[in-house]
């Protein structure tokens, strides 16, 4: 099984920290969905800007949020000035992060034109040092997120992933694509292969985790086969299927796909996801989040006709619920009529 430092993941599964999607509640929802094998190792916040934490604004601290149901939690922080980042490391450690991640992968403009996220790739002493001081900030495990390079140039996956180790760090996820492409193309698993090597050369005893395109379990197993990665980082493949990680920790010890889940079972996920919302962040919020985020679970609860179209005009709690209640009967009764 994965170890990352001294923690103890009970599957090699991850899941990402998907900027707008990672949030408590449905972080909870992908714990609860376990099978025999379990279900998600570790699950990771949304990633987090170190000053707005300091400051406790409203926004970071419902994207920091966590209780004692959602263990064990990584929270990524990005940035480029090591002394805020290790302070924001005191704080994130302080406030119950089981690990603390270092965005070194986020292609996306609005981090990378601020020299942080995958940026952080062209200043490899920069990424060092950041690392050298959280380590030394913090008594929790310190990882990174990285990508292969900038581009096709400018890869780093034989000396930057070493560098890291060398002062302190517990584990790096390599997402297989540079900054460049973005999420085109398809994940270049060589790039992880030769990350896994260089670390089994020199830091034998320091994780590499893969990620990238996986959508299935037979990914997930292809990636940890062909690479030599000793885990699996899962991003968009579980915003629409968080049950992935269920049906992927029974793959991996079995070799065979699990019973899959009943599409009755499956719309009681998205019900679930929707009282957690409600939990967390009220009547409001819950509306407009599950409006937005029934297009991802749609496709798995179908037939269903007319289900994102509905969904979009349901403006109050329990008509939400009494709809999805109804619907939930539905598919009851032509699951008993099939049967």
């Amino acid at each position: 099984m994965l170890k990352i430092g001294p923690v103890q993941l009970e599957t090699p599964l991850l899941l990402a920290p998907i900027a707008g999607y990672c949030d408590l509640a449905f972080r909870l929802v992908v714990r609860s969905i376990r099978g025999d094998y379990g279900g998600v190792g570790l699950a990771c916040t949304d990633l987090l800007c170190p000053q707005a934490i300091l400051r406790e604004n409203e926004k970071s601290l419902w994207l920091s949020a966590t209780n004692e149901e959602d263990k064990p939690v990584c929270m990524q922080l990005y940035g480029r000035h090591p002394d805020v980042l290790a302070e924001a490391g005191r704080w994130a450690e302080q406030h119950g992060a089981t690990t603390i991640d270092v965005n070194m992968g986020c292609p996306v403009d609005k981090v990378t034109k601020k020299n942080g996220g995958s940026k952080l790739l062209c200043e490899p002493l920069l990424a060092v040092e950041i690392v050298r001081e959280l380590v030394k900030a913090v008594n929790v495990p310190v990882t990174a997120k990285i990508r292969l390079g900038w581009d096709d140039k400018s890869y780093i996956t034989q000396t930057l992933p070493v560098a890291l180790a060398d002062v302190g760090i517990a584990a790096v996820t390599v997402h297989g694509r540079t900054t460049e492409q973005k999420f085109k193309g398809t994940v270049r698993l060589p790039g992880i292969s030769e990350v896994v090597a260089s670390m089994a050369k020199y830091h034998p005893d320091i994780p590499v985790i893969g990620n990238g395109d996986v959508t299935a379990p037979e990914h997930a197993k292809a990636m940890m086969d062909i690479t030599g990665c000793h885990g699996v980082m899962i991003g968009r493949g579980a915003l629409a299927q968080p049950w992935i990680f269920r049906d992927t920790a029974h793959y991996l010890a079995t070799g065979e796909l699990p019973q899959p889940l009943s599409r009755a079972d499956r719309a009681r996920i998205v019900v679930q996801h929707f009282e957690n919302l409600l939990r967390f962040r009220g009547d409001r919020v819950a509306l407009n989040m599950i409006r937005q985020r029934i297009s991802k679970y749609s496709p798995y609860l179908q037939p269903w006709p007319h289900l994102r179209q509905d969904v979009r005009f349901i403006e109050d709690v329990n008509a939400f619920r009494d709809f999805m209640a109804a619907g939930i009967e539905q598919i009851q009764t032509d699951e008993a009529q099939v049967a």
